[in-house]
């Protein structure tokens, strides 16, 4: 990213989850990492996939794989808070999809920080892109709308 990064609104965002901190997440200067929000993000954007049966983790045929990532930091967040971390789709490609992510205090309106995750669909045994499966397709073009219900 160039410049300086809109922070954004929750309204900016569809579902939400709910997720707690770690003593061991925070860091020397008493706050969360930066390496700990990409998990978060990760968490996130797999959670909401495999709970709406897009991913079997043994057996789907087509995976989505993680080829870039971003985040933008604006508050520190510490443990023990819980922060709410927030999944939209900026991007829509053919075989891409880049996930607009933003970490919430709990009850919070501004993003404390937010990001891109982005994943490439490929068939699992060759590893080559692929189109995004229609069913998969169809849902993440209702979370492409700002503050999609997912």
């Amino acid at each position: 990213m160039s410049g300086k990064q809109e922070r954004l609104r929750r309204d900016a965002f569809g579902p939400f989850r709910t997720v707690p901190t770690r003593w061991a997440d925070n860091d020397v200067y008493g706050h969360v990492n930066n390496v700990v929000y990409y998990s978060w993000f990760d968490t996130a954007v797999n959670a909401w996939v495999i709970e709406r049966g897009f991913l079997d983790l043994a057996g789907s045929a087509v995976v989505g794989l993680v080829v870039e990532t971003t985040c933008s930091y604006f508050e520190s967040v510490a443990f023990p808070e819980a922060v709410e971390v927030g999944l939209g789709v900026e991007r829509l490609g053919n075989s891409s999809v880049t996930y607009r992510i933003g970490i919430f205090r709990q009850g919070g309106t501004l993003a404390a920080a937010q990001g891109r995750f982005t994943h490439v669909y490929v068939d699992r045994a060759t590893q080559r892109p692929v189109p995004i499966p229609a069913d998969l397709r169809a849902a993440l073009a209702d979370l492409t709308s700002s503050g999609g219900s997912g």
